[in-house]
């Protein structure tokens, strides 16, 4: 009995299914992530980008108006509480009528959230809700007594449910 082993030839129906694998598997890898990347962000920045550059003075205007105030705002969530109040320039409060807040993920829109917060006194408005950790884009707007509200736009980061 004879244990003779013989090479297998290396022919090109081998080379052909090794190209279709390889191929194959970065096609998938492609799909894959183009169907993730499809659902996660789409991509709309502003409604209509025309009417947004129409609008981009104004906004300027309206931005350093907010700033010649020198108003000081204090935003935190501790706790599951979500607090935030407005001093002008000589540390008094700032009467407020209302405060809502829009967080808005960089890049999954159907992470967004809002929240409306609740006078607690002493100028402060607060809201009890259980923020989600992760990068926020966050903007807060507070209704002033003025034409338009002030706009308070921050980029935070929330660890463990708390931000400083």
């Amino acid at each position: 009995m004879s244990t003779q082993r013989h090479a297998k030839e290396f022919t090109g129906r081998h080379m052909l299914m090794i190209m279709v694998a390889f191929f194959g598997a970065i096609i998938a890898v492609n799909v894959v992530m183009a169907r993730l990347a499809g659902s996660s962000f789409g991509g709309l920045v502003v409604e209509n980008s025309y009417v947004a550059s129409q609008e981009f003075n104004g906004r300027l205007k309206q931005s350093r108006e907010q700033v010649a105030l020198q108003w000081a705002a204090a935003f935190k969530i501790v706790d599951g509480t979500i607090r935030y109040s407005l001093t002008d320039h000589d540390g008094k409060s700032v009467s407020v009528a209302s405060v809502s807040i829009q967080f808005r993920h960089p890049s999954y829109e159907a992470a967004d959230w809002n929240v409306d917060l609740q006078p607690a006194g002493d100028g402060t408005f607060e809201a009890a809700h259980a923020s989600r950790d992760g990068t926020w884009n966050v903007q807060i707007d507070s209704e002033v007594g003025r034409r338009i509200p002030y706009r308070d736009v921050r980029r935070i980061t929330i660890r463990n449910g708390e931000y400083q």
